[in-house]
């Protein structure tokens, strides 16, 4: 179901801002790799975190 639900939200941002798209790739590319693995790593905690509070409710 989730990996279901990334898939709608990718291909619509694919589908309606690909200029959009590519600037926002363009722009991570100035962004320093230690502060791109510190936001993915963000990413994930939040991630976690929202599974395991649906988890509990």
């Amino acid at each position: 179901m989730a990996l279901g639900l990334v898939a709608v939200i990718e291909g619509l941002v694919l589908a309606l801002v690909p200029l959009r798209l590519e600037d926002l790739l363009k722009a991570l590319r100035d962004i320093p790799v230690q502060t791109r693995r510190n936001i993915g790593l963000g990413c994930v905690a939040v991630g976690v975190v929202i599974v395991w509070m649906s988890r509990l409710i």
